[in-house]
Formats: C-alpha cells, structure tokens, sequence
C-alpha cells in the first residue's frame, strides 16, 4: 500500500427519525445493548487496522463523544473531532475532514452502522490493498427503497446507482462503509446540492463510475449488517448483540477488546481501562480475556 488510510465516522445529524429518544441525545451516542451505537463503526475501522480516526459530530454532541472517548491513546489510537454544524449530506464530510484525510486514502463510516462477519476483517484489508478508485459494500435487504441502492449485471459489474429509488431494480442496498482514494476530496468539492439540497454520497460514487474506478463488494449472506435509523432496527441490533453474547460469548463492537488482541495497548494499560467497569456484566467479560 502506497498510502495509509484514515477514517472518518459522521456522527452527525439531528436524528430527527428517532424523535422523542434523540432529542436530548445523539443517536450514536445511544445503547445498543451494552455499548453506546459509535462503539460499532469505531471497531469496524480498528478492525481494519486504521488508527488516525475523524468524528464528525454536531456543535451541541461534541462535548459527549469526547467524554466517551477522548483523544483515542487509551485504546493504542488516535482520535480527533470536527464539527458539521448542519447536516448538508454524507459528502459533506470530505470537504469537512479535507486537512485531516491530507494525501491519504480514506474509509468513511456512517455512525449508525453495525457489521458482523467472519470474514469483514479480511475482506477490509483485500479492499484496502486497491491501489485506486473507490469501494462501495452492496448488501440485499428486502426493504431496498430505504437506501442507496446498486443495480448490477450477471457479472456483478454496476449498471447504475439510485438514492432511495421508489421501484428499485435490485435489492442490493449501499451499506455505510466506503473506501476512497485521494481524488475523493476534489469530487466533493464539485458537488451541486441535490434536490433535497444536500451534497449525495451517491454523485461521488457516480463520479468514480464514470471514470470506471467504482468497486463494489458483495457481503455474503452469512454476513449481518444493521442500520439503526429507525425504533424497530435499533430495538432488533440490540437483541442481535445481547444474543451473540449469550450463545456464542461474542462481544461485538468491543472495541477494548480489539486494541488489547491487536497489541495496541499493553495487558496493564488494559487492566487500568477496564477497571471502571467493575460492577457491570461488560467488565466481567473483559476481565475474563486477562485470564
């Protein structure tokens, strides 16, 4: 790999679809089972092996996610924040995090998106040895007119790409994880605001598919990818998190969990981070890894 990447995880939004629960709180910053929501996509990019990390949150939100997570050292990373004082679309986030991306590559993830999969962390690092171009994750869902969505030929190439289509031609959606080459900031830098004035995720990807530098990856169907923008998805990643812990003592999002096995913070560094968590079931099982 020439160049690294860095991440960037939009927390951002009113969260407006989840009123009267978000209108105190950020949605990200709500429980899915026994870790706050930006636990998830924050693992999912340490899971990749990225460590320089953007969270691009609200003026009012802010103050909260640095309590949570401050500047990242104690998990062996380094996290830095940027405001997004109104939610002007996803794309908007390179133009807000254009210093921090530098001449880097760069991994967004939205912050109400939650992968499992056996094989995420490998297939993360397939997609982050392309040289160029852009990487977008399909995934079928039987409700496609809620998202982006990838329509695909028999071999799998892009035909087209549709914000929240009223037919869909396929039933693959586009998940909340991308992967970008540099050029990603001058693409945004060209948007137009669509018709629901915002700058669309979907016109850079559109942009990459002209020149013929989209990738899409397929996620299996083993594969859970959840997307908590409404009561019943938040209420159903919860039971799915609290089960996998149940019946197969799977921690998912855990991220203290990931820094400690990836040798990122030392076995003490560890014991000190988890020993606020003592009277909790959470505390239990990462005290259980010491041993």
């Amino acid at each position: 790999m020439s160049h690294k990447y860095k991440g960037i995880i939009l927390a951002g939004g009113s969260g407006s679809r989840l009123f009267p629960i978000t209108q105190g709180v950020s949605k990200q910053l709500l429980p899915i089972y026994d870790k706050p929501m930006i636990y998830y996509p924050l693992h999912s990019l340490m899971l990749a092996d990225i460590k320089d990390i953007l969270i691009i949150t609200t003026p009012f939100d802010s103050p909260s996610f640095k309590n949570l997570l401050g500047d990242g050292s104690q998990l062996g990373i380094n996290i830095s924040y940027a405001l997004q004082p109104s939610p002007d679309g996803l794309a908007q986030a390179f133009l807000i995090g254009e210093e921090f991306i530098g001449k880097e590559k760069v991994a967004l993830i939205l912050g109400d998106n939650i992968f499992y999969g056996q094989s995420f962390a490998s297939l993360l690092k397939q997609v982050m040895s392309y040289k160029t171009g852009a990487t977008i994750f399909g995934f079928p869902v039987p409700d496609p007119e809620r998202f982006g969505v990838v329509e695909i030929d028999k071999n799998s190439n892009i035909i087209s790409l549709v914000e929240k289509p009223k037919n869909p031609k396929s039933n693959f959606a586009i998940t909340g994880i991308y992967f970008y080459d540099n050029q990603v900031i001058e693409f945004a830098k060209n948007l137009k605001p669509s018709q629901r004035n915002e700058l669309e995720i979907t016109d850079i990807h559109q942009a990459y598919l002209k020149q013929g530098l989209l990738n899409l990856e397929i996620l299996p169907e083993n594969f859970t990818w959840l997307d908590t923008g409404t009561f019943a998805s938040l209420s159903q990643a919860s039971l799915f998190v609290k089960e996998k812990l149940e019946v197969e003592n799977i921690s998912i999002g855990n991220i203290e969990e990931l820094a400690f096995k990836k040798g990122w913070i030392s076995e003490n560094n560890f014991f000190q981070l988890i020993s606020k968590y003592k009277k909790t079931e959470y505390g239990h099982y990462l005290r259980a890894l010491l041993n």
